[in-house]
């Protein structure tokens, strides 16, 4: 299992910390990640149904 904290999520895609976390908020609604505070710092891992959805778009991006 891969763990991610929110905060080096969006220092990786040069983003906000508070538009990423409004992001992952819609993606916990629809079942995809699921995130625990620790401390300060949000923890993220996918859900199955969110690896599933990963694993599609790396093979569509394979494909391209």
């Amino acid at each position: 299992m891969f763990f991610v904290y929110a905060s080096s999520l969006a220092k990786q895609i040069d983003c906000t910390y508070s538009h990423v976390v409004k992001i992952l908020q819609q993606m916990q609604k629809a079942g995809l990640v699921n995130f625990e505070k620790q401390g300060r710092l949000k923890l993220l891992t996918l859900t199955k149904s969110g690896s599933e959805v990963a694993d599609h778009i790396d093979n569509v991006r394979n494909i391209l």
